[in-house]
Formats: C-alpha cells, sequence, structure tokens
C-alpha cells in the first residue's frame, strides 16, 4: 500500500479557495477598483479630482479602495507637505500592467453593451 501526503494548495492556485490568488480577485475584480485604474490611467490625480470623475462613489467607497490597492501595490499614495495637505494617487507597475486588461474589459463592454441590453430584455420578458 502507498501512501501520499497531500500539501496545503499552493497559495498561487487561483482554483482553491483559500489562496492569495483568490484574495487579489476579490480585491481587484470590483467595480470601483476597475473604475480607479481606468480614471487614473497614466495620470496623477488628487484624491477630490478622482471623486469627481467617478460618478456616484462616495468618499468612504473610494479611501477604501484607494486603501487597498496601495496595500496591494498596485497605487502609490504621495502625501506633500503642505497645508492643507495635498494627496496624490498614480499606478504603480503592477497597476499599470493591470490597466492593460481593465483597458481590454472597458472596450469589450462599449462593444458587447447593446447585445446584453437586448439579452436582458428578452430573458427578463
Amino acid at each position: 500500500m502507498v501512501t501520499t501526503q497531500v500539501d496545503e494548495p499552493a497559495q498561487d492556485d487561483i482554483m482553491r479557495a483559500g489562496t492569495l490568488a483568490r484574495e487579489i480577485f476579490s480585491d481587484v475584480a470590483n467595480k470601483w477598483a476597475l473604475l480607479i485604474i481606468e480614471t487614473l490611467g497614466d495620470r496623477t490625480l488628487r484624491f477630490s479630482e478622482l471623486r469627481d470623475a467617478l460618478e456616484g462613489i462616495s468618499h468612504k467607497m473610494l479611501t477604501q479602495n484607494l486603501r487597498m490597492m496601495e496595500r496591494n501595490g498596485l497605487v502609490e499614495r504621495t502625501v506633500h507637505p503642505v497645508v492643507p495637505p495635498r494627496v496624490e494617487y498614480t499606478l504603480t507597475e503592477p497597476g499599470r500592467g493591470l490597466r492593460a486588461t481593465v483597458d481590454l474589459m472597458c472596450e469589450w463592454t462599449r462593444q458587447n453593451m447593446g447585445h446584453i441590453e437586448s439579452s436582458r430584455r428578452g430573458f427578463d420578458a
């Protein structure tokens, strides 16, 4: 009889629950994170500029998402020592890499919005 040892799931196995990959998906695959990435693009923006550009986001939700993105190394936060403090946000290298995917998702959404809207009407009827 052969006994095999089952190791803990690898942290990079995206199909297993409780992995870092699943945490990352949960963090970045929400509407606000995607829209923040798209809005920042290649620019550096102040908190108020981001909030004004993202219609419907609350101060609290923007703060939570920016902190999560900073924690994950996707956004860099710079505080300038002036009164009142000026805080700016920009995408890091990994954030810019993710932006390429977000750009594709936004373009896919634009291209398929009519089809999806039609399908929803048919389904809901």
